[in-house]
């Protein structure tokens, strides 16, 4: 398997972007948003070429800017962010690939190879502390578990099994603007709980779209 990684704009001037890099360090939003739409697409365009599926590439790209973020402190220079970025989105694209394996219960010998073409084209791997991100996760698990039952039993289907409405709608024996609402209801309640640990830009990545 070959990848191809896509050609991201113009490097800018130096300077400019070591100072954006500082204002990320000190949790400019400006910044992180600088970044963002620097690098996204051609994270995502890596992404999809594991995934195969666009939702999941974006999911994953998104994930891999949150990380970023929780992480910002940690990055000594502007050039460690795309290394960084494609590491974790790297990672990620294993973890699901693994996960789909044993969930669909068959024997999956591209994953090897993808495992090994991933292995040899990406960036070596940057060590970072991910207990900022476990705790993130902690905190969003415990306001699911906060919603009502057929709520919280919906947005997992959704973000966690990847179905999409209309195949909940027929599981659950409910109408598709039913499975709307409570997503609507779900999503609410986590960006109006997590406004409080993170920023608005932060938060829309991690809820993505409905």
């Amino acid at each position: 398997m070959h990848l191809s990684f896509p050609i991201m704009s113009p490097k800018p001037d130096h300077t400019a972007e070591s100072l954006v890099f500082s204002q990320l360090k000190n949790g400019s939003e400006q910044a992180f948003t600088y970044f963002f739409e620097r690098h996204y697409p051609a994270l995502t365009g890596f992404c999809k070429q594991f995934v195969h599926d666009e939702e999941q590439a974006r999911s994953i790209a998104q994930e891999a800017f949150v990380n970023l973020w929780l992480s910002r402190e940690k990055l000594d220079t502007p050039g460690g962010i795309p290394s960084f970025l494609y590491t974790a989105a790297r990672s990620k694209c294993l973890n699901l690939i693994k996960h789909q394996q044993v969930v669909r219960k068959y024997e999956n010998q591209k994953l090897a190879e993808q495992e090994q073409a991933i292995n040899l084209e990406v960036l070596q791997a940057m060590d970072y502390d991910s207990l900022s991100l476990n705790e993130l996760q902690e905190s969003i698990n415990r306001f699911i578990a906060e919603l009502p039952p057929q709520t919280q039993t919906i947005f997992k289907m959704k973000r966690m099994e990847h179905k999409k409405n209309t195949e909940i709608a027929a599981e659950l024996q409910i109408s598709v603007k039913t499975v709307e609402a409570h997503m609507t209801r779900a999503l609410s309640h986590l960006r109006q709980a997590l406004s409080d640990y993170l920023p608005a830009v932060v938060v829309a990545l991690i809820l993505g779209q409905s």
